[in-house]
């Protein structure tokens, strides 16, 4: 098996770590040899958070190039939109249908572009969904990013109980079963393809 190369982009405080620490889980669980790259922009205070996973038999290094990502998850649509370069030609763009205004927007340095995920669907394979708002639904918007790691596994080599026992394991305890409901809502729920 060739090496996969997936990449979690958001803003600090979106659980970019939780997420690629389930999806290091699955991957070890499979017998794969993974690494795990983790770029902080002053996460802290909303800047990019950039995590990069990549599996397979033997991994040299855990940096995924530009045009090399097999799957792009994008907690926040302005991230999707940064990061799209990473994407291969045949590569999945999954993505939070959810802004979050950047400093620059706040102060007014800046404009919010429009219409992104359309934009991206031109070029790119895109799958988006609310989570936050299906989170919410389930009483806990902080499981939207498990929403969206729903939605991306659909695209992944694993299966759902593989997926759901890594969650059990990585989850704090209290939160294992939100965050096996909000990983079903995205494996198994409508997202709108572009």
């Amino acid at each position: 098996m060739e090496t996969k190369n997936i990449m979690i982009v958001g803003v600090g405080g979106q659980g970019t770590l939780l997420t690629s620490r389930i999806l290091g889980g699955i991957t070890v669980d499979a017998g794969f040899d993974v690494k795990l790259s983790e770029v902080h922009g002053m996460a802290q205070r909303g800047g990019s958070v950039v995590t990069f996973v990549r599996y397979g038999e033997k991994v040299a290094e855990p940096i995924v190039e530009e045009g090399q990502a097999d799957v792009l998850i994008a907690f926040e649509r302005l991230e999707a939109l940064r990061y799209a370069h990473f994407l291969k030609p045949d590569g999945v763009l999954i993505v939070n249908d959810w802004r979050i205004d950047p400093i620059t927007v706040v102060t007014g340095a800046a404009q919010y572009p429009e219409n992104i995920i359309e934009e991206l669907g031109k070029k790119y394979k895109v799958y988006s969904m609310n989570a936050m708002e299906e989170a919410g639904k389930l009483g806990n918007v902080k499981a939207f990013n498990v929403i969206i790691l729903g939605l991306a596994a659909r695209y992944m080599d694993f299966d759902k109980e593989a997926w759901l026992q890594v969650i059990e394991k990585t989850v704090p305890p209290k939160t294992v079963e939100i965050n096996k409901k909000a990983f079903l809502l995205g494996f198994e729920g409508a997202e709108t393809g572009v």
